[in-house]
């Protein structure tokens, strides 16, 4: 019995004896791989196969053999138009879809631990309050709520009490990276001399505050801008004084044009109330030396590009030049904006700093859950029957999320997929609904990560390949062109996704959307920035999830023929 493959016009010939021991180390392979062990089931599959002309499997590789996709070696051919894995396609799938198999279950019932808003005191939300009754704080109104207290037992602390407090806590970023926060403040170097004497040597140290938030699907940093610009001003006070920072820079995404203007007023005020300029913070009050400390504060509007999101690329644009993402080392902290140590945080994180110095670390840990401690801004969208931004406790479930904040599935249909939080991050399957929103969403179910923690929720009327080429169109249109991995493969996925789409595509078209997903991005090593890593996590996780959707729309590759060879062969 011979196994004949019919490609590009050609025979290609197998004995059946090396398909059978392809399909079994296949299958130990994937018994290995389901243990737990990706990377043995990987290393596994290297070792099947024999190269030069007879059957071979390659790894991360466009597949060109018997062991990607053709006959299962225990039964016949399959119905026309599917075709059946073999046992070594199986376990390669397998290593990139789901790296480990130790996912978590959310608890049956979800206990918040948020008795009161942080983040939203001042903005009514759901559920602690009604969204219409929304309005901008203003200066008097934020005072008279406790409004810049922080800022002032702030200044009676030395600056590294305050990095150490918000290490204690353990903030992490909530920008998307979920870097800590603390940890990132203490890589500046130290600051030499007094402020007089290292503004006059020019020796300025720099705060960034990325309010630049184009992640598609999220708008978390909108509503604090939006209504409550004070408490992010009282954070960047705070935040520059604990790190010895001279000026702050707010770049502001270009369309937030409302929230530009919300932003300057705020900005206005606290300059007339001597936050900033003038003697120093709080009207030159003294600090811990008995000296003030002056900060500067100003807004940035940037020009719709979605690369500015990336925090060099952000700085580039700051200095005025064209927005690309720089080459890492030196990092920020070292040369950052115009050459000099720079810090650069999300406006959410900054907002959480007031609170933390105010009530300390322990208090801070009394909310979320272990390794992801805290409150989060967290923006639904998508369909759902109440679309909005909540702010809960990290790691509720995806569900309650969607259930009990939201008020369910829109129409009454079923639950597909969402995106985690923001299209960079991939997209949870059918049953990854339980899923907690933490930061440990991403190794426990094999998505970027949590990101901006902003999901896209679909119904079981979602089209996901339609999805996948939507997203494919964005991160093509917004590539700065930079690196070639990045510029060619995005426009080639988003061709091979409408193709696909279109119903004009092949079986090892999507073969070759994963390989190239694969070998672009700063993961890989083959990028700057990380802008090609969201958009390979984001299509390989909606084909290795929705893999039967995708294989419905293509043409088999290979065509199946079987062939009697020896004694009874006819010449």
């Amino acid at each position: 019995m011979c196994i004949v493959q019919r490609r590009r016009g050609g025979v290609k010939r197998g004995v059946g004896k090396r398909a059978k021991v392809a399909h079994e180390g296949g299958e130990r392979a994937a018994n290995r791989e389901t243990a737990g062990s990706s990377a043995g089931a990987e290393g596994w599959v290297r070792s099947v196969g024999w190269g030069g002309r007879g059957w071979r499997c390659d790894v991360g590789r466009r597949a060109r053999g018997w062991g990607v996709v053709g006959r299962d070696v225990s039964g016949g051919w399959p119905n026309r138009g599917r075709l059946v894995e073999s046992g070594a396609r199986r376990c390669m799938r397998r290593a990139f879809s789901s790296r480990t198999s130790t996912r978590r279950s959310s608890p049956m019932t979800w206990q918040p631990k948020l008795a009161t808003p942080v983040l939203t005191q001042r903005i009514p939300s759901k559920p602690f309050g009604n969204p219409d009754d929304r309005h901008v704080v203003s200066y008097d109104e934020y005072v008279s709520t406790g409004g810049y207290e922080a800022l002032r037992k702030a200044l009676s602390m030395e600056p590294g009490e305050i990095v150490t407090a918000v290490k204690d806590g353990q903030l992490r970023g909530r920008g998307g990276a979920g870097f800590p926060t603390g940890l990132k403040w203490s890589f500046l170097p130290p600051a030499e001399g007094t402020q007089a004497e290292r503004l006059e040597q020019g020796k300025l140290r720099y705060l960034a505050i990325n309010a630049d938030e184009s992640e598609p699907g999220t708008f978390k940093d909108r509503l604090l801008m939006d209504y409550d610009p004070h408490l992010m001003l009282e954070g960047i006070a705070i935040c520059c004084y604990a790190c010895r920072l001279d000026k702050a820079y707010i770049y502001i995404r270009g369309e937030y044009y409302h929230q530009a203007h919300v932003v300057e007023n705020a900005i206005r005020e606290a300059y007339e109330r001597r936050i900033f300029g003038g003697e120093g913070l709080l009207s030159g009050a003294a600090t811990h030396d008995g000296q003030p400390f002056k900060v500067e504060c100003h807004l940035h509007r940037g020009a719709g590009a979605y690369i500015c999101g990336e925090e060099t690329a952000l700085l580039e644009s700051l200095e005025g030049k064209r927005g690309w993402p720089r080459i890492k080392p030196p990092f920020p902290a070292v040369k950052g904006l115009f050459g000099k140590p720079t810090v650069i945080n999300n406006v959410e994180t900054l907002a959480h700093v007031p609170s933390i110095v105010e009530h300390g670390a322990e208090w801070f840990k009394t909310m979320g859950v272990e390794g992801s401690f805290g409150s989060k801004l967290m923006g639904v969208s998508g369909h759902v029957n109440e679309p909005g931004v909540f702010e809960c406790d990290l790691g509720v479930p995806l569900s309650t999320l969607v259930n009990e904040y939201c008020g369910g599935m829109r129409h009454g249909k079923k639950f597909k997929a969402a995106i985690a939080g923001g299209v960079s991050t991939g997209v949870l399957g059918t049953d990854e609904f339980d899923a907690p929103m933490d930061f440990d969403i991403g190794r426990n179910f094999n998505v970027l990560g949590l990101g901006t923690a902003c999901p896209t929720v679909f119904d079981e009327d979602t089209d996901m390949v339609a999805v996948a080429r939507n997203i494919a169109r964005f991160f093509k249109h917004e590539s700065c062109g930079q690196c070639t991995p990045c510029r060619e493969g995005s426009g080639w996925l988003y061709q091979l996704m409408t193709r696909i789409e279109d119903g004009n595509a092949k079986t090892r078209d999507l073969d070759l959307a994963l390989e190239i997903g694969t070998s672009m991005g700063a993961m890989p090593g083959t990028t700057i920035c990380g802008l090609a890593d969201g958009n390979n996590w984001a299509l390989r996780t909606i084909i290795n999830k929705f893999r039967e959707e995708f294989e419905s729309r293509v043409k088999p590759t290979f065509v199946p023929v079987e062939m009697t060879v020896g004694a009874g062969a006819k010449g």
